[in-house]
């Protein structure tokens, strides 16, 4: 029996975390997504889910917290990662050098600092590291874990993630825009025969025009994607805040038709590949 690959979504909004009875079913927390290979714990991005996540991580806890980027909704939860206060707990945080020389400590560290948060980034008593690397470099995480990343089309850049294990694959590819009338090639060679693709749909074809040059997608142009690259699942993420839960069953229906099998995540939802 081939070790489990488990991916499980705690955050699925993009641009700002939104609650209230209108997004209840999909789930109002910005990005994060865990992904577990046998017995490790992959995380990717610390936006408002993560603080779900926190809460079912007891006792001592290793894992890796992958950053897609450092806009405030991808790390607005990391202050309230509950483990990262323990002493026992040991992290590698994860971040690519997209367009800026400064690492990914000192970016955290800038964040969690006055007069943006009142705790500070060594406030965080477990055993941390800090990796950085360049968009397009692969990376051996051990136990068999193959990690794949990639540029994306983001204002201040974005690193879409490839996770390799047990003989498949589940790509995190979000905050990207594509190039005006062609599919990105960087992201078909990333997602290429992928059994999970996990993509930045923000918007509708139809949304689009209106909000060209904001650095996100559709879930059309996702769809293109995970045809032409012969995608197993495609997985629908980065919900608008806009988007209520009505809104997202019509988007749910639209692409059931267009290619069965595709999900729209919601907060909590896990799958097995």
């Amino acid at each position: 029996m081939s070790a489990p690959f488990e991916v499980t979504f705690w955050g699925v909004r993009g641009s700002i975390p939104c609650s209230g009875p209108a997004t209840a079913r999909y789930g109002g927390n910005s990005s994060c997504v865990e992904m577990r290979c046998g017995d490790r714990r992959l995380v990717f991005d610390a936006g408002s889910g993560i603080r779900q996540l926190a809460a079912t991580m007891t006792g001592p806890q290793e894992f890796d917290l992958l950053f897609s980027h450092f806009h405030y909704d991808h790390v607005i939860g990391l202050p309230f990662c509950a483990p990262l206060y323990r002493p026992h707990t040991r992290c590698r945080l994860w971040g690519g050098r997209t367009g800026m020389e400064t690492g990914v400590r000192q970016v955290l560290s800038d964040f969690m600092a006055a007069p943006l948060f009142p705790l500070r980034l060594d406030f965080f008593a477990g055993n941390l590291s800090f990796h950085d690397f360049r968009p397009g470099e692969s990376i051996d995480l051990g136990d068999g874990i193959r990690l794949q990343t990639a540029a994306l089309n983001h204002q201040d850049g974005a690193t879409g993630y490839r996770v390799e294990f047990a003989g498949r694959a589940a790509c995190y590819v979000t905050d990207t825009e594509q190039p005006e009338g062609r599919l990105d090639p960087g992201i078909l060679r990333l997602i290429d025969g992928a059994d999970l693709f996990i993509y930045d749909c923000t918007y509708t074809d139809e949304e689009y025009p209106a909000h060209k040059g904001w650095s996100h997608s559709t879930w059309q142009e996702g769809m293109r994607l995970a045809d032409a690259a012969g995608v197993g699942t495609f997985a629908i993420f980065h919900h608008d805040p806009g988007h209520d839960d009505d809104f997202m069953d019509g988007v749910a229906a639209q692409a059931e038709q267009a290619r069965p099998g595709t999900i729209v995540s919601r907060d909590g939802m896990s799958l097995m590949l």
